[in-house]
């Protein structure tokens, strides 16, 4: 699958194993973009927009059946392209189904919903990592097929798990698979007596500290048939372990080159694996556009049942820069965290060198000012990284949350840290000054090449007429008070006022000469104003979110 996924695709990705289609009205092509999971409270509630897979938890038959009689009364549009559930598939149920068009999906009963549903957003995240540059696997290889590849080649059933024994992928199996793998598809935990002799035998440290294939033996009194395993170790920077791959013997003995595929496989494993975790994940995407940051036309309602925040009332949004030159994505935990400890509903995602936090239901932009202002208080205590914040509160709607997002970008852009939470109103004389000096600066046929003669003197003579200029400006033309700063004589400065005045052939009494000088002043005083979220120009988003 090359950066879209299909519902054949997903199906497969997730195997008979975890899943099983039960009908499919309108077949299993259509391309699908978002994952999400409902209650049966949630079916109770009036239909909100829909995501493409739906996974229902805890329902009866019955809630499903109503829900389905619902669905069937909006636009064909406005439904999920499939249901996921572990009530029975009835007749009634498919019928259901089937009238709205509703691919149905049979959920093994022993599946954990919650791995279900990180699977199969990590299914829709490898699609969106794709590259060419997966070596002998082929160019659009992700995890699944990965897996599946290798089972291929080593004949056996391939499972490739995160470093805290999660399965992130594997392999179709047969008749031969033994109760380990199955357990782990199924989000299981293995049968404890065997993990306890693999860690008796040492092969998880093993795996923690070596390159190498290791063969771990079958154990006939557990029924667990033989393994290969291989640890998946970052390539780059200090070694850190990224997962195992691991391959059951199944009926026809494995591969006498098993070992070299292995060895390649983790190879390519760590690649995908850390592509993967540096790509933004289904929902940041989601929270991403719903911030105006991917462009084109928004769906908010989608969206916002897709987030599982409310689709109507106000909110507010906060942006954080950072204060001093450190990576901020590595912050982004920190704020999730006490975004989280204050909105349970909050959502947060990083773009370009900014993290956004966006609260559904804020009415108030004072607790939310307080809120951030103790955030950035905490985060530097605890990390030593300072934050600035921007807020926006509140927002009408979420139809306004992009552009409280172009506002925030706004306040940071034309701010400093000197100040470290503040909003637009607060903050009005520095932003709308910022933008005008960016403004000109950026527009050659705005500059006053007089200026740059000043310049030239100043060079010439090993003279200070630039910064004596500067500051009987900054004191109003108060002589006695610029001399004061200059530690130099009144005289001194009115002469070289008078010939600042014949260098520049301007007459500062003229009060739009002055205006206009000072403004010029400013713009030579600092380097061109450029924003670094790209409110006002491409926007570059962060693929760590």
């Amino acid at each position: 699958m090359a950066n879209t996924v299909s519902l054949r695709s997903m199906l497969t990705s997730l195997h008979s194993a975890v899943v099983e289609l039960v009908l499919a009205p309108a077949g299993t092509d259509m391309a699908v973009e978002s994952v999400a999971l409902l209650d049966a409270d949630d079916l109770r509630l009036p239909p909100g927009a829909s995501s493409d897979l739906t996974l229902l938890v805890g329902v009866t038959e019955a809630d499903v059946i109503r829900w389905f009689d619902d669905l069937a009364l909006r636009p064909v549009a406005d439904r999920p392209l499939a249901v996921l559930t572990k009530v029975a598939a009835s007749t009634a149920l498919s019928h259901g189904a089937r009238e709205t068009g509703i691919a149905l999906v049979a959920v093994h009963q022993q599946t954990r919903w919650e791995l279900l549903l990180s699977m199969m957003r990590g299914v829709l995240d490898q699609a969106r990592a794709q590259s060419p540059d997966d070596g002998m696997f082929g160019a659009d290889t992700d995890l699944y097929e990965l897996a599946q590849t290798v089972a291929s080649l080593t004949k056996g059933m391939v499972s490739i798990e995160d470093e805290r024994s999660h399965v992130l992928a594997y392999s179709a199996s047969d008749d031969a698979a033994d109760e380990l793998r199955t357990l782990s598809i199924l989000g299981r935990e293995g049968p404890a007596d065997y993990l306890r002799r693999l860690h008796e035998r040492g092969v998880f440290d093993r795996l923690r500290r070596t390159d190498d294939v290791i063969d771990v033996p079958a154990d006939t009194e557990l029924e667990i048939r033989r393994r290969l395993a291989v640890g998946i170790r970052r390539m780059t920077g200090s070694p850190t372990t990224l997962g195992t791959i691991w391959v059951q013997q199944g009926s026809l003995p494995l591969a006498s080159d098993a070992d070299a595929v292995l060895r390649g496989a983790s190879a390519v494993a760590a690649r995908l694996i850390t592509r993967i975790a540096n790509a933004p994940t289904n929902e940041a995407l989601q929270i991403q556009r719903l911030l105006g940051a991917r462009g084109g036309g928004v769906d908010i309602p989608s969206l916002a049942s897709a987030l599982s925040i409310p689709t109507s009332g106000s909110a507010a949004v906060v942006g954080f820069a950072a204060c001093g030159d450190f990576e901020i994505s590595a912050l982004a935990p920190s704020v999730r965290l006490h975004a989280s400890a204050f909105r349970r509903d909050s959502l947060v995602t990083t773009i370009g060198e900014r993290i956004y936090a966006l609260f559904p239901g804020v009415a108030s932009g004072t607790g939310i000012a307080a809120w951030t202002a103790d955030a950035v208080g905490r985060i530097e205590t605890r990390t030593s990284m300072a934050l600035r914040a921007a807020v926006a509160a509140p927002i009408a709607d979420l139809e306004g949350v992009a552009v409280a997002r172009f506002e925030v970008d706004r306040v940071l852009d034309g701010t400093t840290g000197e100040v470290r939470v503040t909003t637009l109103e607060e903050s009005r004389t520095s932003v709308l000054l910022g933008e005008i000096l960016e403004l000109i600066t950026n527009h050659e046929q705005l500059r006053d090449p007089r200026l740059a003669a000043l310049d030239r003197y100043d060079a010439t003579n090993d003279s200070r007429m630039r910064e004596s200029l500067e500051t009987y400006l900054a004191c109003f033309g108060d002589v006695r008070a610029a001399a004061e700063r200059l530690h130099i004589h009144p005289n001194t400065l009115r002469y070289r006022i008078r010939r600042v005045e014949q260098i520049l052939d301007l007459d500062l009494t003229d009060s739009d000469a002055r205006l206009l000088v000072e403004i010029q002043l400013r713009i030579g005083a600092a380097p061109p104003h450029v924003s670094r979220s790209g409110a006002r120009g491409t926007t570059q988003v962060s693929e760590n979110s």
